[in-house]
């Protein structure tokens, strides 16, 4: 359905975005200033206790800065109500007071076809529900108290049982005026090729409904009671209510209980589901006996930023996992991945809560392991890696794995990752401290050797150890940005982008980035008070450096306009820097034989794009251009001379 021009708008002019969102969250009253429309919340799209997510009523939009979600109140209500679009509008202009335009009949039409077949999908459950209480129904019974099943859970989950006959639920329907067709085409039964009644598609089967976010049912999920069966699951055909690609089992409730901070646990099957459910665990979903899809992971996402995937712990399982870890690469973003929970001894989470209780499960989510962990156990697992080349298939297979994440960031923790886990491997063992082993060597005589003295306290702290190699000078520019920043928090709003995007080295940069973007928009002195009380001791330490200490747009008497010239100069650089050594990387990786055109063509571009960043200050006629090209050659100086070094003859 397309919207009239100007209705959007309208309708964001009517809807306030704190009203929306303020029925998800609680307000912290201490950031919030109400009067100016100036919000802060705990983030309702990801755990947190603090209050980074931040809604501006006056602009109309939300961003939190710890997962990065943001949006507009239509946003909002997709995501949180994991609605369509148009679904979304809807609630809006309800709630706006507003008068939806009128749909186009074929979608009226469609949207009317979907209710009455959600509403015959209703009648099937209630008849499956009684058939499960008739004298048809004692085996069915008798299998779910074998299972553990009572009552309380049948009937949370609405289980019910289809008798083995041709025409059951077909009669029983036709009996209250449902048409034909919309049994056919709900998918509760099928018309036979050689014409005739149609007959029921489930028989002597117990009966799992399925239900969509919204709590509609959509389809349904059939357990054989009879062992010869064909197949011992059958769900729901692909209807205009049902794909099973796009639907996860108990994903509403899921979705609630995640909310109030449950982990999410994607088991396999519907008895895996109930038995967490039962056992407390709320947030359990199943993706209905297929392999995990792209839009069921990106499903689990918009529940929690970090699904546990449950999966058996026989070789079915494990392949299962592996199959989600390629699915899930690409699409890994900041505060968004996966855990992998392996159960011991080829149980499914049914058995293991059935034999050892909730707590051993409980253990088993706790012990979760990161997808890092699984990615380097298929690859290493049960080869041997004792010759050049065989270690050269497992750098190349690790690097193809790798490079199909798209996030820089997570990208390159990966790598940090797999490097530590190579060296485990192939190289020197390490403690987990991260020096050599407490063990010391052997000398040529056979004697052993004491160990090497751990590194001084100003050599832990030293600039080489934060950064190394080419690292080293972004981490200079990445210390003259924040220190600039911190000198004049009103530059924070002007680049408030680039200082999000910006990959930074070190937890004591992050936690000043985060501070400065929390209070982007507040009054500058606001930000300078916030940085001192949040990340001081970051602060002093960023202060302390020396190329920092003598900058020029990091002095009190600092002019503002130089400060903001030199920044947009160094942010520029930084960014050239990495797009380069990026491209160069790619490039390298690209390399068979002799560069090819392509690959030349890449690096004299990047070289080019490197080379106008480090003429930026010369290009630049104002009377701030000596300025700015002093605090540049001050700044490559000590690049060149590497001050993150110990003078010789200095302690």
């Amino acid at each position: 359905m397309s919207l009239p021009p100007g209705f959007l708008d309208e309708l964001r002019t009517r809807v306030s975005i704190s009203q929306v969102v303020g029925r998800k969250v609680v307000w912290d009253q201490r950031k919030s200033n109400q009067a100016k429309g100036d919000m802060w919340a705990p983030c309702p799209f990801h755990q947190e206790k603090s209050a980074s997510f931040h809604v501006d009523d006056r602009k109309g939009y939300y961003y939190c800065f710890g997962c990065h979600a943001k949006g507009d109140a239509v946003s909002f209500v997709r995501e949180t109500e994991n609605v369509g679009f148009m679904e979304a509008i809807e609630i809006l202009a309800r709630e706006a007071g507003m008068q939806m335009p009128a749909r186009d009949p074929q979608a009226v039409q469609r949207a009317d076809r979907r209710t009455e077949l959600a509403q015959v999908m209703d009648e099937a459950v209630r008849h499956y529900r009684m058939q499960l209480q008739t004298a048809a129904g004692a085996g069915a019974r008798d299998y779910l108290a074998r299972r553990k099943l009572g009552q309380r859970a049948q009937d949370r989950f609405e289980i019910g049982f289809a008798p083995d006959q041709r025409h059951g639920l077909f009669a029983a329907l036709r009996a209250k005026g449902v048409a034909p067709d919309l049994i056919v085409d709900a998918g509760l039964a099928a018309r036979p090729e050689g014409g005739g009644e149609p007959y029921d598609r489930f028989r002597g089967r117990i009966i799992y409904p399925i239900r969509d976010a919204r709590g509609r049912c959509i389809g349904l999920g059939g357990r054989s009671l009879d062992p010869s069966a064909r197949a011992k699951y059958l769900n729901s055909p692909e209807t205009e209510l049902f794909d099973k690609g796009r639907s996860l089992y108990n994903h509403g409730p899921a979705r609630e209980a995640c909310g109030k901070g449950q982990p999410l646990i994607v088991a396999e099957g519907y008895m895996d589901v109930i038995a967490l459910v039962e056992a407390g665990f709320g947030g359990a979903v199943a993706p209905l006996g297929t392999a995990v899809t792209e839009e069921q992971l990106r499903m689990m996402w918009r529940i929690h930023p970090e699904p546990v995937i449950a999966l058996d712990g026989d070789s079915a399982g494990i392949r299962a996992a592996l199959r989600v870890i390629d699915l899930a690469l690409p699409l890994l973003e900041a505060g968004q991945g996966l855990r992998f929970a392996v159960l011991p001894g080829g149980q499914d989470p049914d058995d293991l809560i059935r034999a050892e209780g909730a707590g051993a499960m409980a253990r088993v989510i706790e012990g979760a392991r990161p997808m890092v962990d699984l990615l380097w156990q298929r690859e290493t697992e049960g080869r041997s890696f004792d010759s050049p080349e065989r270690k050269a298939a497992l750098d190349k297979s690790l690097r193809a794995a790798i490079k199909r994440i798209t996030d820089p960031s997570i990208r390159a923790h990966y790598g940090d990752e797999i490097k530590r886990l190579r060296e485990d491997l192939f190289g020197a063992r390490r403690t987990r401290q991260g020096g050599l082993s407490a063990r010391g060597s052997k000398d040529r005589n056979g004697r052993w050797l004491p160990p090497p003295a751990p590194p001084l306290a100003s050599t832990k702290s030293s600039m080489l150890v934060a950064a190394s190699g080419s690292g080293v000078e972004e981490h200079l520019r990445e210390a003259m940005i924040l220190a600039i920043f911190a000198a004049h928090p009103g530059l924070v709003a002007r680049f408030e982008s680039q200082l999000e995007t910006i990959v930074l080295q070190g937890a004591d940069h992050e936690a000043l980035r985060h501070v400065m973007l929390s209070h982007a928009h507040a009054d500058p002195a606001l930000i300078r008070e916030q940085i001192l009380a949040e990340a001081g001791a970051a602060l002093e330490k960023l202060l302390h450096l020396p190329h920092v200490r003598i900058a020029p747009p990091v002095q009190p008497d600092a002019d503002p306009d130089l400060a903001k010239m030199c920044l947009a100069e160094e942010l520029a650089k930084l960014d050239a820097r990495r797009a380069a050594r990026a491209e160069i990387e790619d490039a390298m990786e690209d390399l068979t034989g002799l560069a090819d055109e392509g690959v030349t063509w890449r690096l004299a571009q990047s070289a080019q794009a490197r080379h106008q960043a480090d003429r930026s200050s010369l290009d630049d006629t104002s009377d701030m251009g000596e300025d700015r090209k002093a605090l540049s050659a001050h700044l490559q100086s000590l690049i060149d001379g590497q001050v993150w070094r110990k003078n010789k003859g200095r302690d």
